[in-house]
This record gives C-alpha cells, sequence and structure tokens, in this order.
C-alpha cells in the first residue's frame, strides 16, 4: 500500500491548512509515495525559490534512510560524515532538518514521507504532524 493522488492531495491541503492556523510563512509540500516517487506538489504564493528541492529532499532522505528528518538530523551532529557520505549515495536528496516525516498507516505499513519547507524547520515538521494526523495516519518525526 501507498500514498494515492486523492491522498497526497489532502495531505497538502492539511498542511497549508494547518500553517495558515499558525500564520506560517508561505510553505512548499512534496509529497512521496513509499518508493521515493512525487504524487504531488505544491508552492504557495510568496514560497521562495528552491524550495521544492528542500521539501523534496527532506521527503526523500526521510525514505531513504528510514526516520523522519529530525532523526537525521541527530544522526547528522554525531556522525556528519556518515550523513555526508549517504547524502552522496542517495544523489544528494537528504535534508537533514525537520520537515520530513513518513507516514504510516494504523498498522505501521510506510505509505509514503511528507516533506514540508518555507518556515522554521520545526513548524514545517508541525504542518506536516497535523495534516498527517488529520487523515487519521500515524507521522514519524524521528
Amino acid at each position: 500500500m501507498t500514498i494515492d493522488l486523492e491522498s497526497a492531495r489532502n495531505l497538502i491541503a492539511g498542511a497549508r491548512a494547518a500553517a495558515k492556523e499558525r500564520g506560517l510563512k508561505p510553505l512548499t509540500v512534496v509529497v512521496l509515495d513509499a518508493g521515493g516517487h512525487v504524487v504531488a506538489a505544491e508552492r504557495e504564493d510568496g514560497s521562495s525559490a528552491k524550495r521544492f528541492d528542500i521539501a523534496y529532499g527532506k521527503a526523500h532522505g526521510a525514505i531513504a534512510m528510514g526516520l523522519g528528518s529530525r532523526a537525521l538530523m541527530a544522526r547528522a551532529e554525531q556522525q556528519p560524515y556518515f550523513i555526508a557520505a549517504a547524502t552522496s549515495a542517495i544523489g544528494g536528496a537528504l535534508v537533514p532538518v525537520p520537515g520530513g516525516v513518513l507516514v504510516r498507516d494504523g498498522e505501521g505499513t510506510l505509505l509514503g514521507a511528507v516533506g514540508i519547507t518555507g518556515d522554521t524547520s520545526d513548524n514545517d515538521e508541525a504542518a506536516a504532524v497535523a495534516a498527517i494526523e488529520a487523515l487519521g495516519l500515524t507521522a514519524q518525526t524521528e
């Protein structure tokens, strides 16, 4: 099982709604399926250049390593050479800061990931978690 287009669109809408409610800066949201393929992406008006690449790197790194990007940040702080090597090994698409959240179903099956950028990394992550939980799914940040 994986994230389908309708679910991806709902995740994006949920993240944007959470961001609006919290007064966040304009976001870019990328939703990947369990295989790391882009299902949907949206850039809000005013979101700066190259934000797609950052949001994609947060989500893709989470899928590639099986950890939320918050956990990848902790790993980067403890083992910077490993994260640098892993980033190179997966083609550079790994951004080890909060905002890349794995999406799991009720049984713990990996469905995909949401990557968000545009505000602080903690706020990006909070918007992703809110969107995932609003769909009754489980968010994995660690």
